[in-house]
């Protein structure tokens, strides 16, 4: 293919879907509002899984949960033969690259004895590194530097302590700034793009590990934002007693002050900046060479962080903030075209992304799967994309629609139901109730069919 673009996929772990300036407002971001400037922003992106495993394994195949087999955080590794939509973007081509987390294989011992398995997956040059928990037990080239450089015995330290007594207490790393996680990440892929001479189109997977907690964000980003304009925490206000019991009700609820919960939101919104900063240097670095008006732009992450809704933090449930994730998309035919700045409510999930870059490079996915191009959007940004979105985590299974979104436990009852329209803060939680018993049934329909039609042919 001629004039094949760049590709920059550009990723974080934990960012929920209204943590940019350009989607919530409280979240400082102008580099990813540049980047939904020049392009589409997918306001209902729904990610495969609240929690990073069964979400990224899933973004790799193409297929869901319930097909993989991979419903929580287990260790788990993908098979070095399975058939990804990377492999077809090399094959297209590419010289392809990953700097930052994967989470495709277990987080443990040396990651770099796993390189391999990257490779075999579809990546040619890879720094691979873990989440900011792993970090503080398993060696890559970044921690092999902060031992070097006497650090890592500060950081398992500090982790130790925090995860031993208050899991969200809010202090900075102790990381100087230039060693923090998200800041090496930003530089290796900057440094990389800056040198790369070959003469293939690149593509490059720069996967940060923020921010996802702890909340742990360095100065001056830490006391970036105003604790007093951080959205507050969701609540349910109605629930009835006598509904089916599901994941959200086995979760511990924590007793979270006003102010830790600011305290919480001001520290996460801070590193979001931290990282919206290094992507503004990743297409500095793009414009540097002169290939910004050949480069495609895709941005979105793995699930998002309640941050104190309904007294829990973390994900692992299907309220918006753990479920709801960023989307943005933006090529060179969208810039300054006048679709540029559109917002999409069609019902994304997110590993579409894969698929379309694979159509953006030229590519072909050859193997069976089910995440869907984005690209149809691209020039009709309000078209249908599908019906609804799904969603599944520890053998449970949520589906979000215009109007409804229910979540049914492992025996398939509804534990979960919101009226999208009449309650978007999800406050009143309809499950059970005698009057939703035909609205219960009639999703209930539509998730058995979805599952019948999204089996794994072995």
């Amino acid at each position: 293919m001629q004039n094949q673009p760049n590709l920059l996929f550009i990723m974080t772990d934990q960012q929920r879907w209204d943590a940019m300036g350009c989607s919530g407002g409280w979240v400082s971001t102008p580099a990813l509002d540049r980047i939904a400037a020049g392009g589409v922003r997918f306001a209902n992106c729904v990610t495969n899984s609240p929690v990073c495993i069964p979400a990224r394994v899933s973004l790799a195949t193409g297929h869901y949960p319930h097909s993989t087999g991979v419903w929580t955080n287990t260790r788990y590794t993908l098979p070095a033969d399975t058939s990804t939509w990377l492999q077809a973007i090399r094959q297209a081509g590419y010289r392809t690259s990953l700097f930052g987390k994967t989470h495709l294989h277990p987080h443990q011992g040396d990651l770099r004895e796993g390189e391999p398995l990257l490779h075999a997956y579809g990546l040619d040059d890879v720094d691979e590194i873990g989440g900011p928990r792993a970090s503080a037990k398993l060696l890559s080239h970044m921690t092999e530097g902060w031992q070097r450089k006497g650090l890592w015995r500060s950081y398992q330290e500090d982790y130790a302590e925090r995860f031993g007594n208050k899991p969200h207490v809010v202090r900075p790393s102790v990381l100087p700034f230039d060693e923090y996680a998200d800041v090496y990440v930003g530089r290796r892929a900057a440094a990389y793009l800056a040198a790369y001479d070959r003469p293939e189109p690149w593509f490059c997977w720069v996967s940060f590990g923020g921010p996802h907690e702890p909340w742990d964000t360095p100065e001056p980003y830490a006391s970036l934002h105003d604790p007093e304009a951080m959205p507050p925490p969701a609540h349910l206000l109605d629930d009835y007693a006598d509904r089916p019991q599901g994941g959200f009700d086995r979760r511990k609820r924590l007793p979270l002050s006003t102010e830790e919960v600011r305290a919480m939101r001001t520290n996460y919104a801070g590193n979001i900046s931290l990282i919206d900063d290094q992507i503004g240097n990743l297409l500095k670095v793009v414009e540097a060479r002169g290939e910004l008006d050949n480069t495609v732009i895709a941005f979105t992450s793995d699930h998002g962080e309640l941050n104190g809704d309904y007294d829990l933090v973390y994900k692992e449930t299907f309220f918006d903030g753990a479920v709801r994730v960023p989307m943005l998309l933006n090529t060179p035919a969208s810039r300054g075209g006048e679709l540029a700045g559109s917002v999409s409510d069609a019902f994304v999930e997110w590993f579409d992304i894969g698929p379309t870059l694979v159509e953006l490079a030229g590519g072909r996915l050859d193997h069976r799967q089910f995440a869907r191009s984005l690209a149809p959007l691209l020039s009709d940004p309000g078209a249908a994309h599908r019906p609804y979105a799904v969603s599944e985590y520890d053998n449970e299974i949520m589906i979000l629609g215009e109007r409804w979104k229910m979540a049914l436990n492992a025996a398939g009852e509804c534990y979960l139901l919101f009226d999208r329209l009449q309650d978007p803060a999800e406050s009143r939680n309809l499950a059970g109730r005698p009057e939703m018993k035909e609205t219960e049934s009639r999703l209930r329909l539509q998730l058995l069919e979805h599952l019948l039609q999204h089996q794994r042919r072995l």
